[in-house]
């Protein structure tokens, strides 16, 4: 009979734990299998650049069970942007979007973002952590619209075996736009030119911002609705004055506009100096056959260096998508700018950290003993004065404008007067504008 009361017992507390133990695993089960808030990233990065941002991606999904950022690579900036207006304000709009620094005024007037100021604002996020001269670019009347994320300079990279072989100090490269064009004659010889500048308005643009000039009236549209340009001034013809004589002479390379074409003549040493973005400087000393020496961007001689603009792009919330996406990209958001994630972000791509503390952690520090140049850039950002010249221009028309400026650049090669050829650019330019006014 004990036997029997013993074993009824025995059961019916085994069914008992049976009962408890599904029920914690059905519990387990159910957080486990609960949807994560799916956060739909659109970006334009391509290649090494696109494994760099897929691996800080997959590192954030690890770290944490409520959030699912899902990149999808839509092309270039253009491309991406020419989807974004089929799209925006509708469901298959993306959570996030990485666009071009040129497409910022864009962007705003799209009426299709959430500024992050406003997420920045409800929780009292400290955004004195990030990088003033690179968050600048993206602030528009005291508010910030995006969040910076893939930002670069231009430079000026040399090939210092050249610079030895030619009788010149490879330590001391040219500042102004004299000691430039001497030092391309003396390295111009044998079929090698001294110096070039990729066919691309962002060069133009930044060469005009370090003299302090800038590109549109309104305090470079940042005070008003820009109008008119006004880099047909004397620092812009200072530029075109620059090429139009150093091509004449012999000494400039005319290289096109594609980017590779420029870094392959570079490394096979048909010339010695060019400019190129900071974030182009990795691969530059990683491939180049020789000592690669980088520099800060020349100024003409006797004009006070003023700094350089950001270039790269900076990532858009979108306004349409409900709270909770918000709220899972701007935890994301907040995550990239990290130290620990700008610290790999910097090293492996080239870009600046938006977040500076990066630069003082291990990692950066190790590759600053071993790439050296990577800090030239850095210094030459942390130089730059935040003025509405270095803070860049905010016109809608940037695209065109830029395409106007190559073209005029490439006539320089013709024989086109300087100031004609800017004159002939600032007058369609001004054409744009006033039928952007009208739309």
């Amino acid at each position: 009979m004990k036997k029997w009361i013993y074993a009824c017992v025995l059961a019916s507390t085994l069914a008992g734990c049976s009962d408890s133990n599904e029920e914690v695993t059905s519990q387990v089960k159910e957080e486990e299998s609960s949807p994560r808030t799916e956060v739909i990233f659109w970006h334009a990065m391509s290649g090494d650049l696109e494994k760099a941002l897929n691996e800080i991606v997959s590192d954030f999904n690890a770290s944490q069970t409520e959030i699912e950022v899902k990149p999808v690579f839509q092309g270039t900036y253009e491309e991406a942007l020419t989807k974004f207006n089929a799209v925006a304000g509708t469901k298959d709009s993306p959570t996030i979007m990485q666009t071009f620094e040129i497409g910022t005024k864009y962007m705003i007037e799209s009426g299709k973002i959430e500024p992050v100021q406003t997420l920045i604002d409800q929780e009292g996020y400290d955004v004195s952590q990030w990088e003033k001269n690179i968050v600048n670019y993206y602030t528009v009347n005291g508010k910030i619209y995006s969040m910076p994320f893939n930002s670069s300079t231009p430079v000026l990279i040399y090939n210092k075996d050249a610079f030895k072989e030619a009788g010149l100090d490879p330590e001391k490269p040219p500042m102004t736009y004299s000691e430039l064009k001497s030092a391309a004659k003396a390295l111009t010889k044998d079929g090698k030119y001294g110096f070039s500048i990729l066919n691309y308005g962002w060069f133009f643009e930044q060469m005009l911002a370090v003299q302090g000039g800038f590109y549109v009236n309104e305090d470079n549209g940042r005070k008003g609705e820009a109008t008119a340009v006004k880099f047909n001034g004397e620092e812009g013809l200072r530029v075109f004055q620059l090429i139009y004589d150093m091509y004449k002479e012999g000494t400039f390379y005319n290289v096109g506009q594609n980017w590779d074409d420029m870094r392959a003549a570079f490394q096979s040493g048909k010339m010695a100096m060019y400019l190129d973005s900071s974030a182009g400087v990795r691969t530059i000393v990683d491939h180049a056959p020789f000592e690669v020496g980088v520099s800060y961007l020349p100024v003409p001689d006797g004009v006070e260096r003023q700094g350089v603009i950001i270039g790269g792009a900076s990532l858009w919330l979108m306004k349409d998508v409900d709270d909770a996406k918000k709220k899972a990209a701007w935890k994301f958001m907040k995550y990239v700018t990290t130290p620990e994630v700008q610290a790999k972000w910097h090293v492996y791509t080239g870009y600046f950290a938006v977040n500076p503390a990066a630069y003082d952690l291990p990692l950066v520090k190790e590759q600053w003993e071993k790439y050296p140049q990577l800090k030239v850039a850095v210094n030459q950002l942390k130089e730059t004065k935040a003025t509405p010249a270095t803070q860049g221009a905010l016109i809608s028309v940037f695209p065109q404008a830029r395409q106007r400026i190559v073209s005029a650049m490439e006539s320089l090669y013709q024989g086109v007067d300087p100031k004609q050829a800017l004159e002939q650019a600032a007058n369609e330019v001004n054409h744009e504008l006033e039928m952007e006014k009208k739309r």
